[in-house]
Order: structure tokens, then C-alpha cells, then sequence
């Protein structure tokens, strides 16, 4: 079980994540590489908001084949492209996070390997074993 931290004697978290996430000690860990707005065909999702729903889409089919869900996030990192797509990516982010706020780390970036990607986002996971 995933245990979040946010101590009260720090400022308070700028969004809906958590400042810490703790896994036990028996747990099993996944590191799912960046995944980005690449439809199974191998096709990029047309614009930002398809692109944030089949990134989290993605990273739900991973953490499924390894027998995971949402509630084994343990941290999120997302690099976008555009400032301007950050309450987009917010919202996106917590339908599927749902009350779960998961450590996160968000990045700022002028560009991704491909010119056409405008969201990536690797995230970790621990389930107890």
C-alpha cells in the first residue's frame, strides 16, 4: 500500500498531488518508461487533449499487464510542452487519479523526440507482493 505524504509544516502542494509517496518494504516496483499520445496503430492522437487521455490511457494498459492500478502510483513526472495546456493536463490528470494524489513532478520543455508529441509521462509504481 501506497502511503502519501504532505507534512502541514511545509506550503501546501500547488495542485492536486502529494509531496512524498512511500511503498512498503515488500513492495514489487515498476518503472514504466515515458509513454506519449501514440494510439496502438502506432499514430499520434490529434491535439493536446487526445494526447493527455491516451498517454494516461497507455500507462493504464501498462500497469494492467503488470497486475496494477491507479492506486499503485507511486510518482508521476510529465514533461508539456506548452504552459498554456497545464489546467488541461491538471484536470486530465486527476479523472484519472481520481482522490489520489501522487507525488508529481511536472516539467516545462521547448520540445520531445518528436516534433509532434506534446505530453510525455513516465511514472512509478509499487504494489505490495
Amino acid at each position: 500500500m501506497i502511503k502519501l505524504h504532505t507534512p502541514s509544516s511545509i506550503a501546501a502542494p500547488a495542485s492536486s498531488y502529494s509531496h512524498a509517496a512511500e511503498a512498503g518494504p515488500n513492495a514489487r516496483w515498476l518503472h514504466i518508461s515515458g509513454q506519449v499520445g501514440t494510439n496502438a496503430d502506432g499514430s499520434i492522437a490529434e491535439g493536446i487533449e487526445a494526447q493527455l487521455h491516451r498517454v494516461w490511457q497507455n500507462t493504464l494498459a501498462v500497469l494492467e499487464e503488470a497486475n496494477m492500478g491507479v492506486d499503485d502510483i507511486v510518482k508521476v513526472n510529465s514533461l508539456l510542452t506548452d504552459r498554456a495546456h497545464l489546467t488541461m493536463m491538471r484536470d486530465i490528470r486527476d479523472s484519472y487519479l481520481g482522490n489520489r494524489p501522487a507525488a508529481s513532478t511536472l516539467f516545462i520543455v521547448a520540445g520531445l523526440a518528436h516534433p509532434d508529441w506534446l505530453i510525455e509521462m513516465e511514472t512509478i509504481a509499487a504494489k505490495d507482493a
